[in-house]
C-alpha cells in the first residue's frame, strides 16, 4: 500500500520475506545428516507413489478386461486413476514437505532448481532417489502382481495409437507446466503473507494439478509428467513400446518445468525487472 505525502511516495514494509537464492554448488550440504535424511524421504515417497498408482492402473485394467472375466465399465475407471496419482501426491507431499520439500518427480526439482530453490548437489542427489525409488516401487507391483503385471501393461508410459509424438510431447509440456506452476504459487512466501487469512494447504492444490492432468492426458501419453514415474515403470516392464517413446517422458516434463519456473520466478514475480531496475539505479548513483 503506498500514499503520497508532498509528492513522494512512501511504501509500506513489505509482509513477506523472499528466502535468498541458494547456491549453486554448495559441498557443505555433503557434510549434513539433513541432506541424506531428505533424499531418503524423496527415495521412499517416490517408491510409495508408484506402488499404488502402478497397482491401481492394473486393476482397473483386470477388472475391465472382459476377455478374462472383467466387465466393459469396471473398476476405477480413468477417473479413479487421476484420483489415486493426485491422492498419492497430497498424501506423500503433507508427509515429506517438510523434510525434502516433497518433490518426488524430478521435473519438480528441476523447475526449482532452475529458480535457485534447491543446489545442483541436492537436485542430482534427488533425481537419483527418485528414480530408484520408481524402480522399486514399481519392482514391488510385479512382485505382487506377477500374473497380470506384464499382460497389462505394468503401468507403462507410452505414446497411444492415433497421436503424434509432437502431440505426446506437447502433451507432457503443457501437463507439466500446469503441476509445477502450481508447486510455485502454492508454496510462495509472498501468497503465504498476503493471503494468510485463507488457509491453504500446499499439497492440496499441488495433488489437485496432478488429478486434473491425469485426467486430460492418460488418453494421450497415460500421463507422464514425472520422468521418475516413467522411468521406473519402463525399466520394470522393459518392452520396446514405452523405450521407443522414453524421450518424451524426460524432454516434456524438463522443458515444461523450466517454462513454468520461467514464467513464475520473473514474469510473476518480476524477479528479472527487479534486478534489471537495481542495477539501473546502481549506475545512476
Amino acid at each position: 500500500m503506498a500514499k503520497n505525502v508532498e509528492g513522494t511516495e512512501v511504501y509500506a514494509a513489505r509482509d513477506y520475506e523472499d528466502p535468498p537464492p541458494t547456491p549453486f554448488f554448495d559441498a557443505e550440504e555433503l557434510t549434513k545428516w539433513s541432506l541424506y535424511r531428505a533424499v531418503i524421504a524423496e527415495f521412499v515417497a517416490t517408491l510409495l507413489f508408484l506402488y499404488v498408482t502402478v497397482l491401481t492402473v492394473i486393476g482397473y485394467k483386470i477388472s475391465s478386461d472382459t476377455t478374462a472375466g472383467g466387465v466393459e465399465c469396471g473398476g476405477v475407471g480413468i477417473l479413479g486413476i487421476a484420483w489415486a496419482f493426485g491422492g498419492m501426491i497430497f498424501i506423500l507431499v503433507y508427509c515429506t514437505a517438510g523434510i525434502s520439500g516433497g518433490h518426488i518427480n524430478p521435473a519438480v526439482t528441476f523447475g526449482l532448481f532452475l529458480a535457485r530453490k534447491v543446489s545442483l548437489i541436492r537436485a542430482v542427489l534427488y533425481m537419483v532417489a527418485q528414480c530408484l525409488g520408481a524402480i522399486c516401487g514399481v519392482g514391488f507391483v510385479k512382485a505382487f502382481q506377477s500374473s497380470y503385471y506384464v499382460r497389462y501393461g505394468g503401468g507403462a508410459n507410452s505414446l497411444a495409437d492415433g497421436y503424434s509424438t509432437g502431440t505426446g510431447l506437447a502433451a507432457e509440456i503443457i501437463g507439466t507446466f500446469v503441476l509445477v506452476y502450481t508447486v510455485f504459487s502454492a508454496t510462495d512466501p509472498k501468497r503465504n503473507a498476503r493471503d494468510s487469512h485463507v488457509p491453504v494447504l500446499a499439497p492440496l492444490p499441488i495433488g489437485f494439478a496432478v488429478f486434473m492432468v491425469h485426467l486430460a492426458t492418460i488418453p494421450i501419453t497415460g500421463t507422464g509428467i514425472n520422468p521418475a514415474r516413467s522411468f521406473g515403470a519402463a525399466v520394470i516392464y522393459n518392452e520396446s513400446k514405452p523405450w521407443d517413446d522414453h524421450w518424451i517422458f524426460w524432454i516434456g516434463p524438463f522443458i515444461g518445468a523450466a517454462i513454468a519456473a520461467f514464467y513464475h520466478q520473473f514474469v510473476l514475480r518480476a524477479s528479472g525487472s527487479k534486478s534489471l531496475g537495481s542495477f539501473r539505479s546502481a549506475t545512476n548513483v
